[in-house]
């Protein structure tokens, strides 16, 4: 008698700013996912939450390609938990401490890894910055602390350029930070695993020159950046890299994957940007190419993924 298939809950969609990217996502997840071991239902959670409630006896596990606010936020999180049902990656606290660049910097901070100084804004710094220039200098990044995909993000080279970033910043969040650029290579390092924790090979991102930093449109837009993987980095900095790789994945509480930016500065130090719990999962996304240079076509990673997803706490 053939196996019964796994039951699988695909959500994706939702109503942040990178709903398209996890479209785009979701779709090269259906094409990839193993029909023959997996049954495969696809909710937005959008509009279907109240559908999912009503199947979740009949799933047997959730694959969340939610991006932004209401999907890597720890709030689908807990849905699934009430529901019942397991999924792939992080839990509530962890997903909300990896969304929240502020919270997870200091944790990085406090366990020893390194990090860009920063401070947070407040709306009075649109109208005189001076508190925060007192504290860094020019160039400066200015990021809303619970968006991705760079959404709300811009590098400011003067006084006018960081008014101007705080308040396009706190259209997009309630919270901002300012922080130090760093000049250098960025560089993403995926890790796989629960208990036991693999780094895969490190990635190196080239933004075109038009680009100042990897924005939303050098992330998505074909052919706006270039990807190396494995990066063409010194050995002693790719161990280094992958290193603090799974003490980031560590610190923050996570499980099952994890993708760690940074930049490797032109004096050879390593900076933690971010931590991201939910991956781009398109089949040429960072971490899909990394598993694959790792060993993992985009079907096995799908696998390894919902596997974890299911082992036991």
């Amino acid at each position: 008698m053939k196996d019964k298939k796994i039951r699988v809950a695909l959500l994706a969609g939702g109503a942040s700013g990178e709903r398209e990217v996890s479209l785009a996502g979701a779709a090269g997840f259906e094409d990839a996912i193993d029909r023959d071991k997996y049954e495969l239902r696809r909710y937005d959670t959008k509009s279907d939450l109240g559908q999912l409630a009503e199947d979740a006896a009949d799933i047997d596990v959730a694959f969340i390609l939610l991006h932004g606010i209401h999907g890597e936020d720890g709030t689908v999180q807990g849905y699934l938990d009430l529901l019942g049902i397991p999924y792939q990656g992080s839990g509530v606290l962890g997903s909300a401490l990896a969304m929240d660049k502020n919270m997870a910097k200091v944790l990085y901070r406090l366990n020893g890894l390194p990090v860009a100084d920063w401070v947070m804004a407040s709306h009075g710094d649109i109208e005189n910055p001076g508190r925060i220039l007192e504290t860094l200098n020019f160039p400066l990044v200015i990021k809303p602390i619970r968006e991705g995909s760079s959404l709300g993000m811009s590098v400011a080279r003067n006084v006018e350029e960081l008014q101007r970033g705080i308040e396009i910043a706190y259209q997009h969040d309630s919270e901002v930070m300012v922080e130090q650029f760093v000049n250098g290579r960025e560089i993403t390092v995926g890790v796989l695993g629960n208990e036991k924790l693999s780094a895969l090979p490190l990635i190196e991102i080239i933004p075109g020159d038009e680009y100042p930093f990897f924005d939303y449109t050098a992330k998505y837009k074909k052919g706006a950046s270039t990807e190396i993987c494995p990066a063409d980095v010194e050995e002693e900095v790719s161990i280094l890299a992958k290193e603090y790789a799974v003490a980031a994945h560590k610190v923050l509480q996570l499980r099952g994957y994890s993708r760690t930016d940074m930049i490797l500065a032109s004096d050879g130090a390593l900076y933690i940007l971010e931590t991201n719990t939910i991956p781009g999962m398109t089949p040429t996304s960072l971490l899909p190419q990394a598993a694959k240079e790792f060993g993992l076509n985009f079907t096995e990673l799908i696998d390894t993924l919902l596997q974890l997803a299911l082992e036991k706490e």
